[in-house]
């Protein structure tokens, strides 16, 4: 018993240790600029004029730690606070906040990002709960296993963004909903209103929960599966659910009201100060483009408009311009191509590449074992776990936001928690299984520590590790940003003074770098060579991300003028790497 304990102790230390030791060489991710300043920002201006595309939740979070860093943070004195581009104001005040206003970037970057690597060992723990209590010891461990070397989870479990936050929200949401379910009474109303509240104060996507929820509700299958929760206890300690009756309308209008009471009290801070003039003023700026449903933000405007309704009219303007650029799609680079339309096989690819080849085996493994063996699996909670997941990535397949796999992160403890049981049940049959299984684990352990601490650019064997899976997709998958402080490193042990350069991301080359770097791109054509008689190298460094970009096939309506193209770097191999996703070319 006493090991039993440990074990999780052992598992997510190890983590929190991996992530914490991997942030700490990582500078700025591109969202990360935008979702500190505004984060800071809502708890001492209570205005939150910055970053509305995103709720406040996990950026209020993340910025507890700083109140004790005595930090420069005059945003009202800027001139960015007035900004009519919504979009330019949160950037300016990003980089003012990070490296112009006398602070330390990096100090500000570990203690924002403490608290998303504790909220994620939290998940892991509360995941490793939940299947403990329901299907026993063994398969929490597996699950608990899998999630912690996840490199998906090790990379955004790390960053100031609002992912993590999401694949909790998401699962806190569904285990609530089927106790809803269950229960069917007013206590199971109150919390999974409240639980559902905050989710959606996490990430607006989360709206997408209830058509699932709905569907759940009406549908024949559904509401067979229903009754087959009712039959006996969903959960174990459980009382058993009412037999007879449908749910009661009441309770489901009543979770909801308690939802959107939350989102309101939460809201009303971020209006304190966020007078209504500049509040609508920022609103017709982001909104005013909208070509479908002009009802949708007329409704927000007449809610801004009244300082009562206030607060719920900033939050409909935040989800109104998520579902505006979903709609409109994101420039991406897959395989060789950039689109801004989306391709149906761009998150199955990167699911089957940058997942680890062992979770892929365990998951094949256990669909074999499931069918051998129905009358052993016959449970409605895996019912509704396969039906979340398959319309999680129904929707992620038809979104045309195809910008990483970050996106799925809510269904993959899910597909933990469903491969765990029918592993642990095989297991117990001969050594040979147990052997093999651990020889599994074994190699996905050691791969973990091999990529470390490059988990934003893990790609498995299929893509050629993570070395050449920028080859398949880039952004969030493999150059985010995250290497600006290696380059600087890489270019003090090889007394490098000058490079040219061209980033992406959240880092300030001017901040890391001074004067020893020189801004370019590919329009500024080809570099100055110098004479013979100098006999000196020069040194160009570029992002990842924008040489794919540049080098890409567009698809669809994009172009790539040949003066942004890089073409003259098309035939030159790197000379080296900075961390894994800058390219380094000498001359």
């Amino acid at each position: 018993m006493k090991t039993a304990n440990f074990t999780p102790i052992l598992i997510l230390s190890g983590m929190f240790f991996l992530m914490i030791f991997s942030s700490v060489g990582d500078s700025a991710t591109f969202d990360e600029v935008a979702h500190i300043p505004a984060g800071f920002s809502y708890l001492t201006q209570k205005d939150g004029r910055l970053n509305p595309e995103h709720p406040p939740l996990i950026k209020e979070f993340t910025a507890l730690p700083l109140f004790f860093l005595n930090l420069n943070s005059d945003f009202v004195k800027q001139n960015f606070w007035t900004l009519k581009n919504v979009n330019d104001r949160q950037w300016a005040a990003g980089n003012y906040f990070l490296y112009e206003a006398g602070n330390d970037p990096d100090k500000i970057l570990f203690w924002s990002r403490l608290p998303i690597i504790i909220l994620t060992i939290i998940f892991g723990f509360i995941t490793f709960w939940w299947t403990k209590k329901n299907y026993g010891l063994n398969p929490a461990l597996l699950t608990l296993f899998l999630y912690a070397l996840s490199p998906t989870f090790l990379a955004h479990g790390r960053f100031v963004t609002t992912d993590l936050g999401a694949a909790l929200a998401f699962f806190l949401s569904t285990i609530f909903f089927i106790w809803f379910l269950d229960k069917n009474d007013k206590k199971s109303a109150i919390y999974f209103g409240v639980v559902f509240g905050f989710s959606l104060l996490v990430k607006f996507s989360l709206i997408i929960l209830l058509p699932f929820f709905l569907i759940l509700l009406i549908c024949p299958p559904a509401l067979a599966m229903l009754k087959a929760l009712r039959a006996g206890k969903l959960f174990k300690n459980w009382k058993p659910a009412r037999p007879a009756g449908g749910l009661k309308i009441e309770n489901l209008i009543f979770a909801s009201l308690i939802a959107l009471t939350v989102i309101y009290i939460f809201y009303i801070p971020l209006t304190w100060n966020y007078s209504i003039e500049q509040n609508l003023a920022d609103a017709h700026y982001t909104l005013g483009t909208y070509k479908t449903a002009k009802f949708a933000p007329q409704f927000a405007f007449t809610l801004i408009s009244n300082k009562w309704t206030q607060p719920l009219g900033q939050y409909l303007h935040g989800f109104l311009m998520v579902a505006h650029r979903t709609a409109g799609g994101n420039n991406a680079y897959f395989w060789g191509e950039i689109s801004s339309k989306g391709w149906v096989s761009y998150f199955p690819t990167l699911f089957l590449t940058k997942e680890q080849i062992g979770l892929i085996i365990l998951i094949l493994l256990s669909i074999i074992i499931v069918l051998k063996n129905k009358s052993k699996f016959k449970d409605p909670k895996t019912l509704i776990f396969l039906a979340f997941i398959a319309y999680y990535w129904a929707w992620s397949l038809w979104s045309p936001l195809n910008i990483g796999i970050r996106h799925i992160l809510p269904t993959l403890p899910f597909i933990y928690i469903l491969i765990s049981k029918p592993i642990i049940v095989w297991l117990n049959v001969n050594r040979i299984k147990k052997l093999f299984v651990s020889v599994v684990f074994a190699w996905m352990a050691l791969e973990i520590s091999f990529v470390f601490p490059y988990f934003v650019s893990y790609f498995n064997a299929f893509a050629g590790g993570y070395k050449n899976g920028y080859k398949i997709a880039t952004d969030s998958n493999y150059d985010w940003g995250q290497d600006l402080k290696r380059l600087k490193i890489w270019m003090q042990k090889n007394n490098v003074e000058e490079i040219y350069l061209d980033y992406f991301g959240g880092g300030s080359p001017k901040y890391y770098l001074g004067s020893s770097f020189k801004p370019w791109y590919s329009a500024k054509g080809f570099l100055p060579i110098p004479s013979p008689i100098e006999n000196r190298r020069i040194y160009l460094a570029v992002s990842i991300n924008i040489l794919s970009g540049a080098q890409a096939k567009p698809v669809g309506e994009l172009v790539v003028r040949e003066e942004d193209s890089y073409n003259w770097l098309k035939d030159k191999k790197p000379f080296a790497r900075a961390g894994s996703s800058i390219f380094i070319f000498q001359f």
